[in-house]
């Protein structure tokens, strides 16, 4: 069954590319041939919220937020390269990415937040997309997938095109709007690149977690979240 979604899914990736290829003039400054490919000049930086001691929002039934959220980057992530986009991720793996001098908690997650927004900052032409969950104890019939978008440059733009695709596929008769990012978060107000946070999913919700845990739904997840940045990238391009 896995294998079947899988399919299904990258095939549809593909046809969004394919049909965004079409109608994209090619982007001042990108080579003809990287265009063609379907490349574009962007380095996407996926970003797998949490890590290591900091697990983020925790499920009734003890899902952490981290390890879905490195699932559903390494999905996203899979499903780009897949389209031939150049990715760079902020964790591959279960850890944060302190420094070694960071030994508190607190110092550990300042240390990892600043190395994520030197890191992504480093990269030229970036984009981000960092993947997170929500929670809402108190409501927990509340679900859905929302995006919240920086200031710099295209971020609305690329909120609403991931928003849109989100409400599409995974949202369906619970549409909801891209948001600003509020601007005590950290990450989003020190990245000087367009970049959106995707919460995918509610963990607060039973049936939601249980979704958000199964590989199909992951990747049907990063395929949305794919198909909206390449009409962002490509509506870019024509403009």
């Amino acid at each position: 069954m896995i294998v079947i979604l899988r399919r299904r899914y990258l095939a549809a990736a593909a046809a969004v590319l394919l049909l965004a290829g079409a109608a994209a003039v090619l982007r001042p400054g990108c080579p003809a041939a990287v265009n063609a490919a379907g490349a574009g000049c962007r380095t996407i930086v996926l970003d797998a919220g949490h890590g290591g001691e900091d697990g983020g929002a925790v499920s009734p039934d003890g899902v952490v937020e981290s390890d879905l959220n490195l699932a559903i980057t390494r999905r996203l992530r899979d499903v780009l390269l897949f389209l031939g986009r150049d990715t760079v991720l902020t964790r591959t793996g279960e850890d944060a990415i302190y420094s070694p001098e960071a030994v508190t908690l607190r110092e550990k997650k300042v240390s990892d937040l600043k190395n994520r927004v030197d890191l992504i900052n480093s990269q030229p032409e970036a984009v981000l997309i960092s993947i997170h969950q929500n929670s809402m104890p108190d409501h927990p019939s509340v679900h859905g997938a929302q995006v919240f978008y920086n200031g710099a440059a295209s971020g609305p733009r690329l909120g609403e095109t991931v928003q849109a695709a989100l409400n599409g596929a995974v949202n369906a008769g619970n549409g909801k709007n891209a948001k600003a990012i509020d601007s005590t978060i950290y990450l989003m107000k020190n990245v000087q690149c367009p970049a959106i946070l995707v919460e995918c999913g509610f963990l607060s919700n039973r049936t939601e977690t249980g979704q958000l845990l199964t590989g199909g739904y992951q990747l049907k997840l990063a395929v949305c979240i794919a198909a909206g940045f390449l009409q962002h990238d490509t509506e870019g391009a024509s403009a």
